[in-house]
């Protein structure tokens, strides 16, 4: 029987004896990761401040936590773009989705956004949180990878399978 050893906001931690050994389990809360659309096909990117990291600000797509396992993604996803971009999306879809089991647990969504129309609510990490947005071809974003400004990681793969995606005239 799993036994919690810490429960917080984000994160839980439990243990459980299993044939005689200790097994430990993190479980994350699930989340999104939204690849906004603009009319003209570039993507919308937002430079944020991150106090709590090592990198106190960064340019990252917008993301965000589930409020529960019940909560569609894609209905968190319209909700992080309303709170970090002012905009929500009358179609998305879900790109990629990731789920991770056994020591490490949650579920992760990559989604597309399109049709965006202004629809602000307010950011519950504030609204100083967001410094800017700004569109970028896949092309510049690919380009933010290669020079260093971003780091890569799951959302890179996002933006190739876009790519080919859209090289196939696949991606809605």
């Amino acid at each position: 029987m799993e036994e919690i050893k810490y429960a917080g906001n984000f994160v839980k931690v439990t243990e459980e004896k299993l044939s005689g050994l200790i097994w430990e389990r993190v479980y994350i809360k699930s989340g999104v990761q939204v690849f906004p659309f603009t009319a003209d096909g570039k993507i919308i990117l937002i430079e944020e401040k991150r106090p709590h990291e090592k990198v106190p600000t960064r340019l990252k797509f917008v993301t965000g936590q589930m409020d529960n396992e019940a909560e569609d993604p894609l209905e968190t996803a319209n909700r992080e773009m309303q709170e970090e971009i002012g905009f929500k999306a009358n179609t998305l879809k879900i790109l990629l989705h990731r789920e991770s089991s056994g020591t490490i647990n949650n579920h992760f969504y990559q989604v597309i956004a399109k049709d965006l129309v202004a629809s602000k609510i307010p950011n519950p990490d504030g609204e100083d949180s967001i410094i800017r947005q700004k569109a970028y071809s896949i092309d510049e974003i690919l380009e933010f990878y290669e020079c260093g400004k971003m780091q890569w990681s799951m959302d890179s793969l996002g933006i190739y399978r876009i790519k080919d995606l859209i090289a196939k005239d696949k991606l809605f």
